[in-house]
């Protein structure tokens, strides 16, 4: 068994999956199905990592960050405020910069200020596009599902297989929060608790592989597409699984086209 558990595609893509559609399925109730993310997450986390605090490395601070904005969704969904996109992307940039803290003070100073600068911009901006998402719980599901799977996939292909094992968690867990709403045929709260959680852990996991294995930076240009692509005009009159799938088709496009990115310049995945 522990063999078995052992395997990082069990690690990275069937525990995440099956405990992100045991906890939708539990939340559904109280509109709470968001945190399949963090469930999906925080499995792979406890069978591929350790949720230890000292020393606090990068990546456990994107555990951390990830479970608090988990949390955080959760409550931010008693409370409607305009403000809140904004205030959490500027949040979500600054938390970047603290993530690659030690990486960038190893770098020569105008340069730690221009990666710190695109690390910054790429996390604000996914949280900031996502959350706009954080109410349509297919589109959401869809790009969290090409965000996951382009994030880990390139971060594997970049030579990181921990924060790979991270975004693909992400991926299985939003697949299962989809297929459960394209079987039901019925959409499963949203809400922050969702969108807030996959974006910041997705985008603070591109940017440690950039700082930190051979992830092109370019690369996340397409990543940073995927919750435009989200929006693309589907028809309401549509049935909720053929909306999910021409959804899926779009965003998946942009996540595989950051992943050949990543493979051109990488080569074939360490195994």
């Amino acid at each position: 068994m522990q063999e078995w558990l052992n395997h990082p595609a069990v690690q990275g893509g069937l525990a995440p999956f099956v405990a992100a559609l045991v906890t939708a399925e539990l939340f559904q109730r109280l509109r709470l199905s968001g945190l399949a993310i963090i469930a999906g997450f925080a499995v792979t986390v406890y069978l591929a990592s350790d949720f230890s605090i000292d020393p606090l490395t990068a990546s456990r601070k994107i555990i951390w960050l990830g479970i608090a904005s988990g949390l955080l969704g959760a409550a931010l969904s008693v409370f409607n405020w305009s403000l809140w996109r904004p205030i959490l992307s500027v949040a979500a940039a600054c938390a970047a910069v603290w993530v690659g803290l030690r990486v960038l003070q190893q770098r020569p100073f105008g340069e730690a200020m221009q990666w710190g600068a695109g690390c910054a911009l790429f996390v604000g901006w996914l949280v900031f596009w996502m959350d706009d998402l954080h109410d349509a719980s297919v589109r959401a599901g869809s790009a969290g599902m090409a965000l996951g799977l382009g994030c880990g996939g390139a971060a594997l292909l970049g030579a990181s297989a921990l924060l790979g094992q991270f975004g693909l968690a992400l991926g299985a867990a939003a697949s299962a929060y989809l297929l459960i709403q394209m079987i039901s045929n019925s959409p499963l709260p949203c809400g922050r608790s969702y969108t807030l959680p996959l974006s910041l852990i997705a985008g603070l996991t591109g940017c440690l592989a950039v700082l930190t294995a051979r992830l092109p930076w370019y690369a996340l240009l397409l990543l940073a597409a995927i919750p435009l692509a989200a929006k693309t005009p589907v028809s309401e009159k549509w049935a909720l699984w053929l909306q999910s799938l021409l959804l899926s088709v779009v965003t998946l496009v942009c996540a595989a086209g950051a992943v050949y990115l990543t493979w051109r310049v990488a080569g074939a995945p360490p195994l």
